[in-house]
């Protein structure tokens, strides 16, 4: 990054900033500087200890503060978060800075030892773990109120004193990054240690899925092209293709586990210790005493929280849900119609007609789950939710159920009640690329469309400036201030549990699926990478483990499509025809299959272990040397109790 620093004070001569403060126009002088102040001063008074600059320009000090800190503090920071690094013996390991001439390529002048985003990282949780001691309100605003041990940044972004804090961007190693990542067209893995070095390790798990998704489905896409063309109307062949896809669902979702330990013990988040979740920022209620902290917190009653999500989240959803199954009957509707315009007319315009209602349909779905997930969003805010984990999961849960009955009920409705194969085949076809049209286009070019204009402006306005001062830094920082916020990668992977669920559910019906999952892929590949690059601030580096939630929902989705893809094979004429007298026997035949199909699955899952052997050996070694030096520490003790 550019260090020009002939607009700042430049007291601080190492000062390197990592993360922008923007307050709000208008932000009184006695707020400001108690803030400032918080955020500089030392640990043992409730401080940050962290370096703040103003952010000077021509036209004066514009409420914009960068934060830094010098490197002791970034190391001191690393140990207080957990942060785990490469020892000098190859093993992973918590980083303390008594020990940490032990890791690897350590040294008191390498300030490249923790990466970028680490250290903004480390800055953050700082940052948000400021909190208020005596103070009663906010200097300046009495209506903000604090009390003990409440979260400063957190009250002054619910009072709208802080509009945002986000991490700058490194663009010399951005510029690499995109060289390697997306600059060029080529057949290969992603550079995932680069991209987990720069935004961390939540944002490099979700493309090391979508890579290895996309590689996973190549398999099925060989396979469905010679039964697309050549088993067109021929079910009982696709008895193979089905069974195939359904071992393959459970060895993909299981082997990506073993793949995930591998990456993650490399990162050293599969070893982070799990912290103390802190209240939420929205969380609001009666100030309290918390049973396992003592601290002073607001205190929300569960069986409040528990009537509203019992008497009216739950009725909302429920409501959507019927409204979502009335838009699907008003499509049949739609389909019948073209299927009797194309009857009376035979006319290629009245082919085309055909896939017309399935096409509005797919733009009406779409709509509907962008509109539902605000609504979502706002009814679990609303439930208030001490815990993030807490807020999440609900927030999953009400996601997943609407858009999988939105996006599916209709196939389920075609296959299941109206006995439509053809009908099935091309809703589809249909459904599957309009939505992954209207994806790339929403998610992607849209914005990057939107960003590029903006950015024209902003260079046009900054070379305005009549100034001797270097304006690299202010030029950055105004370009990022206004880029969008990516708000994680919530939205991604729902894109491709959904993808997954147009594979796997319907898959002995429209083989070609997996193709053109495979086709967005590449393209969902370069087209994320560009928005992550170009489009959005740069997100705070966030540790994990693995994929959390969606492991789960992945594995559900592999269960159900084992029962749909059972019974429309029971449906096909070729089965049907080997039980011409008794129904009762193709019904109980295709229930042994299925639980026979479901015991495999199970046992597949519980025969493949989730972390390969030696991951599993590095950690029980080190689980037992962390013991052995407890072990150690308490005779230690002992010894000296008894000596006194």
């Amino acid at each position: 990054m550019a260090e020009s620093w002939s607009f700042l004070d430049t007291f601080e001569p190492n000062f390197r900033p990592l993360v922008v403060i923007e307050l709000a126009k208008g932000t009184k002088e006695e707020t400001i500087d108690w803030f400032t102040k918080r955020i500089v001063d030392k640990k043992a008074n409730g401080g940050a200890q962290l370096l703040v600059k103003p952010l000077v320009t021509e036209n004066g000090n514009e409420n914009i503060y960068l934060v830094g800190a010098s490197h002791l503090r970034l190391l001191l920071g690393a140990e207080t978060v957990g942060l785990v690094k490469e020892c000098n013996d190859n093993s992973m390991r918590t980083f303390t800075y008594s020990s940490r001439k032990t890791f690897k390529d350590f040294a008191d002048d390498n300030h490249n030892f923790l990466t970028m985003a680490e250290g903004q990282y480390i800055i953050k949780h700082e940052l948000e773990n400021l909190r208020a001691k005596d103070e009663k309100m906010i200097p300046g605003y009495p209506q903000a109120k604090l009390y003990p041990g409440k979260s400063i940044v957190r009250r002054l972004l619910t009072s709208g004193i802080l509009v945002q804090i986000f991490p700058l961007h490194d663009r010399e190693e951005l510029k690499k990054l995109r060289h390697s990542w997306y600059g060029q067209v080529k057949v290969g893995y992603q550079p995932l240690d680069e991209i987990r070095c720069y935004f961390g390790e939540t944002v490099a798990l979700y493309f090391g899925f979508l890579e290895y998704f996309t590689f996973a489905l190549i398999p099925m896409a060989v396979i469905g092209i010679p039964y697309y063309v050549f088993a067109w109307e021929d079910y009982d062949k696709y008895v193979m293709f089905a069974t195939f896809n359904l071992l393959w669902s459970t060895v993909i979702l299981e082997v990506w586990k073993r793949i995930c330990a591998i990456m993650t013990y490399r990162w050293g988040t599969l070893l982070m210790k799990r912290q103390f979740e802190e209240p939420r920022p929205g969380f609001h209620g009666v100030l309290g005493i918390n049973p396992v902290t003592g601290r002073e917190e607001p205190v929300y009653s569960s069986i409040k929280r528990q009537i509203r999500i019992y008497l009216v989240s739950l009725p909302f959803v429920c409501l959507c849900l019927y409204f979502s199954l009335y838009v699907m009957m008003i499509y049949f509707d739609l389909e019948q119609w073209a299927l009797d315009y194309h009857e009376e007319n035979e006319s290629n315009f009245s082919s085309l007609m055909l896939f017309v209602p399935s096409i509005i349909y797919a733009v009406v779905i779409e709509i509907m789950n962008r509109i539902y997930r605000y609504a979502a969003e706002f009814l679990t805010s609303w439930e208030n939710h001490r815990l993030e984990s807490s807020y999440q999961n609900h927030l999953v849960l009400k996601v997943l159920v609407f858009n999988f009955l939105n996006c599916f009920a209709s196939l389920f409705y075609i296959a299941f009640v109206l006995f439509d194969m053809k009908l099935l085949r091309q809703s589809l076809a249909t459904l599957l690329i309009t939505s992954q049209i209207l994806n790339q286009f929403a998610e992607s070019l849209l914005p990057y469309w939107l960003q590029k204009r903006h950015k024209k402006r902003m260079k046009k306005r900054m070379s305005s400036l009549k100034t001797d001062a270097d304006l690299s830094l202010v030029e950055q920082i105004n370009l990022e201030k206004e880029m969008g916020t990516y708000f994680g990668t919530f939205d991604d992977y729902l894109e491709l549990f959904l993808q997954f669920g147009y594979v796997s559910l319907f898959s002995c019906v429209y083989p070609l699926a997996a193709v053109f999952a495979v086709l967005n892929n590449i393209t969902e590949i370069y087209s994320d990478a560009l928005k992550m690059c170009r489009v959005y601030k740069r997100p705070f580096a966030e540790p994990t483990a693995n994929i959390g939630v969606w492991q789960l929902a992945f594995e559900t989705m592999s269960v159900i499509s084992v029962v749909t893809n059972c019974i429309l094979i029971g449906m096909s004429p070729q089965v049907n025809a080997l039980f011409p007298d008794s129904k009762m026997d193709l019904i109980l035949t295709v229930a042994l299959v299925e639980h026979l199909l479901l015991a495999i699955k199970f046992i597949m899952a519980f025969v493949i272990p989730d972390k390969p052997r030696d991951i599993q050996i590095k950690l029980a070694k080190l689980e037992f040397e962390s013991l052995e030096a407890l072990k150690q520490q308490v005779r230690a003790t002992d010894m000296y109790s008894s000596e006194k």
